[in-house]
């Protein structure tokens, strides 16, 4: 059996560890060690494994690899990000993307190759869905990339619809938040999400970990447009769902907004958002709209950002501008696998010349 068709043992829980122990003749305890030893410990081969009798290894190797796989490119940013590409699906790669921030340090991480949410505005969108990532590719996101041991934050807020590929992540966070995991506390991830509330509901109940929602529009028709999900999962009811969980205490609820010149960033949406939002303990994060190749949108002026949260602050809620990072790197999500994709079409035609795919992508 080749490396690559050996199933890899990161993003297996305890669970599935057990299975593993017993196929290959270990004792039910090493399920245990084996955790330690990928997510503790973070070993890249299964020969590390000093603790499991020598002639265990073997069998343990003659079947599974620790599946640490490093990213394929990336590109760097003067203001410290980093977006990461990693094997996703056969037509489309995936990202993620390092964000430090004085003491914190970010991952936004994919869960999804695509995505097929079609929102107009998302270059992840326009490319179409590829394929669902594993919980393997999820973790390998976190734990593959140089910066792993800082990181104090993580966020689904990559490449596809977290809610759509809810068995991986519920895996992945399972395995970052348990004891014999990366042990990390449910405070230190949040989820976004667009708001498909049959996901949303078992992410909710099943988890403790903050939830971002993607509104973009208080406005019904004008979502719908920009975002085909609302005909499915109206916002409206996106936030009657969430009035009934407590965001008080153990967890954080808010709200992205994309600003677009012209489009929503006057007091008519600042005041309806406002609306949608109120009976809630959400957050408004406007974002500044990075602009992509072929796009006719471009973000407003600071001042308007800046008086659009003045707005909401006046009705109550409590609103900040997010700080734009990595726009010298094109850090919106799906620029930087859209590019490599687009490279290997040139590598593939006739006549192309061989390029080295782990090039760093600027």
């Amino acid at each position: 059996m080749s490396e690559t068709e050996k199933t890899p043992l990161i993003g297996l829980t305890l669970e599935g560890l057990r299975a593993v122990a017993q196929e290959v003749g270990l004792q039910p305890y090493a399920a245990k060690q084996l955790a330690a030893w990928l997510y503790v410990k973070r070993v890249s081969d299964t020969a590390s494994v000093t603790d499991i009798s020598k002639a265990g290894r073997e069998r343990l190797a003659e079947r599974y690899r620790v599946g640490l796989e490093p990213p394929i490119a990336e590109a760097r940013s003067a203001d410290g990000t980093v977006k990461y590409l990693f094997r996703g699906a056969p037509q489309r790669d995936v990202e993620a993307v390092y964000i430090p921030d004085h003491d914190r340090a970010t991952l936004c991480v994919s869960s999804q190759a695509g995505c097929k949410m079609g929102c107009t505005f998302c270059m992840t969108g326009q490319q179409g869905f590829h394929g669902q990532l594993t919980a393997h590719q999820i973790i390998n996101q976190v734990l593959a990339i140089p910066e792993s041991a800082s990181l104090t934050n993580l966020v689904f807020m990559g490449m596809g619809e977290p809610t759509d590929n809810l068995g991986a992540v519920l895996t992945a966070i399972e395995i970052l938040t348990a004891p014999w995991g990366l042990a990390w506390s449910p405070k230190r991830i949040t989820v976004s999400t667009i708001g498909k509330t049959d996901g949303l509901r078992t992410l909710l109940d099943c988890t403790k970990v903050h939830i971002a929602i993607s509104v973009h529009s208080p406005f019904a028709d004008e979502r719908a447009r920009m975002m085909p999900v609302e005909r499915a999962y109206p916002v409206a009811g996106v936030m009657e769902l969430l009035r009934r969980y407590d965001f008080a205490h153990q967890r954080r609820l808010s709200v992205e907004y994309i600003m677009w010149r012209g489009i929503n960033d006057d007091f008519k949406h600042a005041d309806a958002l406002a609306r949608l939002l109120r009976g809630t303990s959400a957050r408004a994060n406007l974002i500044r709209y990075h602009v992509t190749p072929g796009s006719q949108l471009r973000p407003p002026s600071t001042a308007v950002m800046e008086a659009f949260r003045d707005r909401l602050n006046a009705a109550g809620i409590v609103a900040t501008i997010r700080a734009s990072r990595g726009e010298d790197i094109e850090a919106a999500c799906g620029m930087l696998a859209g590019k490599k994709a687009d490279a290997d079409k040139a590598d593939a035609a006739p006549g192309a010349t061989p390029t080295d795919n782990h090039q760093h992508i600027s």
